[in-house]
């Protein structure tokens, strides 16, 4: 029987996180093996074609806010080669009077300059964006297309492995190193440091060890619409966005097709504590509602929104909606990067950099120079979920950890 290998470092999941960490570390120099269950990388929810990715602006949760903001720069810098940059506009909320100078102020107290946020009343945003709704544009708002991203990430390199169509059930310690079973209990590779980076899956993986995680899975489907123009025209077709829109839901801008129809892809749903990949027309019907109101078009035909498509992935999501990223300080070697939620793009490339520093023992200087300050190291760290430090009890919940989901949808 052959020896299994053993690595210095293991990256479990190459969805864009577990690319995007990978990637970070043989940048870095090191030498770096990468598992998955799948036969290429970017399967699950990383196979989203249609992602888009811009700072949060909202009010409250401030670490949030700053969190975003550093993610954005950071994912960014990491994708600026396949960065999709169309701009993304997000009105104001219905039931809320528009102040110009107060919309203004908050954005720069967030540390969001004109070059990445502007306010703009109606007048200005049909100008600017073609939407006749007052808001803010971020102009640098972008899509990322995550399969094509995290191919980039592990293309061939004399540092990396790969292990596909592998999957880990199982971790064991045993001295300082790290074991990682499969179902049979047949040891796949040891390693020193294990980086896991895969969604849903890692509840149980980190079950194996006595660590029990608030993980919850939230399906979401998005719906790709066709808007045929007619002898008569369509009065869609006229009010389609020429740029992203990011409100209750989100859509991408709408594209002409050589038939002289147009594309749209608008989405999406957000079905809580379910799994199932299977596409719904309750799912789309819900998209028609949410793209009417994206473009505040009450009157509009929804049956003008033909579907030609979908794409049905499931989201993870943590209590606190804030991502699991960091050193795992009750299982020394082990590193947690999942609950990406709906911002894989930002989230991923925040992980790249703060797994990194941390594997490696880093001063922390670069995440510093973008005001990552260590409040937010807390934010995300796994601890934040475990009650004491006492070794009875490792792995249980704290208190106040109850998961808290929206009761709407929030798409981004």
């Amino acid at each position: 029987m052959t020896e299994p290998q053993h690595h210095d470092i293991v990256v479990i999941g190459a969805g864009i996180c577990g690319a995007a960490i990978t990637n970070e570390l043989l940048e870095r120099g090191k030498d770096v093996c990468i598992i998955d269950a799948a036969s290429s990388p970017a399967t699950a929810c990383s196979s989203h074609a249609y992602a888009i990715a811009h700072p949060h602006i909202g009010k409250g949760a401030p670490r949030l806010l700053r969190l975003t903001r550093i993610a954005f720069l950071l994912a960014e810098a990491r994708w600026q080669d396949v960065w999709q940059q169309h701009g993304i506009f997000q009105p104001t909320k219905k039931d809320k009077a528009f102040d110009h100078a107060e919309v203004t102020n908050h954005l720069r107290s967030l540390g969001l300059d004109q070059d990445m946020a502007i306010a703009m009343d109606a007048q200005e945003a049909v100008k600017v964006c073609g939407i006749k709704q007052s808001g803010v544009w971020l102009p640098r708002g972008a899509g990322l297309n995550l399969p094509e991203a995290s191919k980039r990430l592990l293309q061939d390199h004399e540092r990396l492995t790969c292990l596909w169509s592998t999957r880990v059930e199982r971790l064991e310690t045993h001295g300082n190193r790290w074991h990682l079973l499969n179902a049979s209990g047949q040891m796949i590779a040891t390693a020193n440091k294990v980086v896991v980076a895969c969604a849903m899956e890692a509840k149980a993986l980190m079950g194996t060890i006595g660590i029990r995680l608030p993980l919850r899975p939230v399906r979401g489907q998005l719906s790709i619409f066709k808007i045929k123009e007619d002898s008569e025209g369509s009065p869609w077709i006229e009010k389609l966005p020429k740029v992203g829109i990011s409100g209750d839901g989100y859509c991408l801008p709408a594209e002409r097709l050589d038939d002289v129809s147009y594309q749209w892809i608008v989405g999406s749903s957000f079905d809580e504590g379910e799994d199932d990949l299977a596409p719904r027309e309750a799912s789309d019907d819900f998209n028609r509602d949410q793209a009417r109101s994206l473009l505040n078009y009450p009157e509009g035909n929804l049956r003008s929104l033909t579907k030609a498509g979908e794409f049905v992935g499931v989201r993870c999501v943590a209590g606190d909606r804030l991502p699991i990223i960091g050193a795992l300080t009750q299982r020394p070697g082990i590193f947690l990067a999942t609950a990406l939620g709906s911002r894989g793009i930002l989230w991923s490339a925040l992980a790249a950099k703060l797994i990194a520093a941390q594997l490696l023992e880093d001063d922390f200087a670069l995440l510093a120079r973008f005001g990552f300050a260590a409040d937010l190291v807390a934010a995300l760290a796994p601890a934040r979920f475990f009650a004491g430090a006492a070794p009875s009890a490792l792995g249980a919940l704290a208190s106040n950890s109850k998961p808290i989901f929206p009761a709407e949808s929030k798409a981004k």
